[in-house]
């Protein structure tokens, strides 16, 4: 099971009155796993940076200037997707985006069920919590401390990481009996992933442990607990 990992940076909020996209970040997932195949692009936007804008992501018009149109890449972007799932973090922006980009070439538009949203299975599985990707990656205890500002590529890895505790973890040893072959021009190479250079610590307090050792004791000699 092929899945794209997709993430955006735009000059503004609507593509309809002359936003554009400035970078796109992807990272390929294969059975859940990260394969180590990514796409990475800054673009063009043929207009000037908002400063709002700016001070979100930090692609300046100099640092821009130089960089390949969405039309010069946009058939080579939708080459690396193929018909993958996407895995966004509030997609109906980056959806939005990508399907005006497209338009305007005359390309072939994103369908919106391809589109998983990870905001969504956010809310859902924590209804009331906050549920930026920020939020998610301390909930989760994954590294985040090399994103000072917004960056397409940083960010969809850390949303691969993030998605993966959302659908329930993963174990990094799974399925190493398996090993996925990955092309690097003309040499094929095998892939495992790597293990979690630190486990996670527990979720449970000496304070939470205390207090059900307390709750335990108050039950009597009969409770079943005190029987085990």
């Amino acid at each position: 099971m092929r899945e794209i990992v997709l993430d955006t940076e735009t000059t503004g909020f609507d593509p309809e009155t002359g936003d554009r996209i400035v970078e796109i970040g992807a990272v390929e997932l294969m059975n859940h796993m990260a394969t180590g195949n990514t796409y990475h692009q800054y673009i063009n936007p043929e207009r000037a940076m908002p400063e709002e804008a700016f001070q979100v992501h930090g692609l300046g018009d100099d640092f821009l200037r130089d960089k390949p149109k969405f039309a010069q890449v946009g058939k080579a972007f939708l080459d690396f997707i193929g018909d993958a799932k996407l895995i966004i973090h509030n997609a109906a922006f980056d959806i939005k985006f990508l399907n005006a980009e497209l338009r305007w070439m005359n390309l072939p538009q994103i369908a919106w069920e391809r589109a998983i949203d990870t905001l969504i299975i956010a809310r859902q599985r924590f209804p009331g919590s906050p549920a930026s990707l920020d939020a998610l990656c301390r909930r989760f205890n994954i590294d985040n401390s090399s994103r000072t500002l917004h960056g397409a590529l940083l960010d969809s890895e850390i949303l691969a990481e993030v998605y993966l505790e959302l659908i329930g973890g993963r174990q990094p040893d799974f399925g190493l009996s398996r090993q996925s072959e990955q092309k690097d021009g003309d040499k094929i190479s095998a892939w495992t992933p790597k293990p979690r250079p630190n486990p996670l610590p527990p979720r449970i307090t000496e304070k939470e442990i205390a207090a059900h050792a307390e709750f335990v004791g108050n039950l009597g000699g009969d409770a079943m607990w005190n029987k085990i």
